[in-house]
């Protein structure tokens, strides 16, 4: 039998592209799902990891074809969004040390993820900090925004070629307009920042009771105030049509 991936590709193609009829269905989901903390379901390798599965599918495929050997995130909650991009990191290892018929060392691993949150309970550190992937795993507390980690990030980021960032901390628009503004620095081209939780934006102003964000001041319309000023940086629009619906609708920012 022939290779028909050419085939199946189009096919999922064409299949995406259908899918931008169904923005009804998408609301009415993201409502369902939302309301009934959906996203609090899932484990990854073994620590919570609060997302739709739909963004751990974008975010491994982000990773795996960029191949960045640094990975920031801002907000770690319980770890698993960590766990998961050190796990992919780890796997780039693996391949490029089968390819080289090498080995690798995955206690001291020359790529990372730095994870950064204002709270940092003991509990969750201690979990990261026991996982069979800690190697990988470098954990900051501190504000993402603080000059003491901007210092740090700029001493460290001469060490690295690529680099990709999650923003995941809090979610109110002046802050996550500041966190784009200072992040986007390290970001290399062809690589992404995504703003996580954008999806406030669309949702009813419910979910937002005694919140920092609401319908009006989210993730997302900081993001739209971030495109105006540069140029480096677009909606990668092809991201939320193929997984449909999503934590970070319009998040997902390559850099050009």
């Amino acid at each position: 039998m022939s290779d028909d991936i050419k085939a199946f590709y189009q096919e999922r193609k064409n299949r995406i592209n259908s899918y931008a009829h169904d923005e009804k269905l998408k609301g009415n989901l993201l409502h369902y799902l939302t309301e009934n903390d959906y996203e609090y379901n899932f484990d990854y390798l073994g620590l919570p990891i609060i997302q739709f599965p739909q963004d751990m599918a974008a975010v491994q495929e982000l990773i795996w074809d960029v191949k960045p050997d640094l990975i920031i995130e801002t907000g770690i909650a319980r770890g698993g969004s960590l766990i998961q991009s050190a796990s992919i990191l780890a796997m780039i290892d693996m391949k490029e040390a089968y390819d080289a018929n090498t080995s690798i060392d995955p206690r001291n691993p020359s790529r990372k993820v730095i994870g950064i949150d204002i709270d940092i309970r003991d509990h969750n550190r201690k979990k990261i900090e026991d996982h069979h992937l800690s190697g990988y795993i470098e954990l900051i507390q501190d504000s993402s925004i603080s000059d003491k980690v901007m210092d740090y990030l700029k001493s460290q980021i001469s060490n690295f070629k690529s680099v990709m960032v999650f923003l995941d901390s809090d979610h109110s628009h002046d802050h996550v307009l500041e966190e784009l503004k200072l992040y986007s620095q390290f970001v290399t081209s062809g690589s992404y920042i995504v703003a996580f939780d954008s999806v406030v934006d669309d949702l009813d102003e419910k979910f937002n009771e005694g919140k920092s964000w609401n319908k009006s001041k989210n993730p997302k319309t900081a993001v739209f105030e971030f495109l105006k000023d540069q140029k480096t940086f677009s909606i990668d629009h092809s991201i939320d049509s193929k997984i449909f619906f999503s934590v970070a609708p319009s998040g997902y920012l390559k850099k050009s």
